[in-house]
């Protein structure tokens, strides 16, 4: 849900302008919107592929990575356009952690 949400809301139908700023912020104003709306449509198919449940350790694996990656740009680039600043690792680091435990955790015990 929080890939689609934030796909869909945040940067498709850009309801929450400061996910396009974030982008302009880190590869510029001039592709931005685009960008930002490519990357909403992939947000979008990362949720249709956690909930196909192909390849899931796979996919586990490239949502933390994506996430740190993310979290870590803006951390450096654009923290005053954070939510909660600098303080945003911290849940990008909780949502990573309860990725790995669903995965890695949880259905080796299932």
């Amino acid at each position: 849900m929080v890939w689609f949400l934030n796909g869909l809301v945040c940067k498709v139908l850009n309801l929450v302008p400061r996910h396009q700023e974030i982008v302009a912020r880190i590869l510029g104003d001039e592709y931005a919107r685009t960008i930002t709306v490519l990357i909403g449509i992939s947000e979008i198919m990362m949720a249709v592929w956690v909930l196909s449940k192909y390849k899931s350790k796979f996919n586990a694996v490239a949502q933390m990575v994506i996430v740190l990656t993310m979290n870590l740009l803006e951390y450096y680039i654009a923290p005053d356009l954070l939510f909660w600043g600098r303080m945003n690792i911290v849940f990008a680091l909780f949502f990573v952690g309860l990725v790995y435990y669903n995965e890695f955790i949880l259905k080796e015990h299932s």
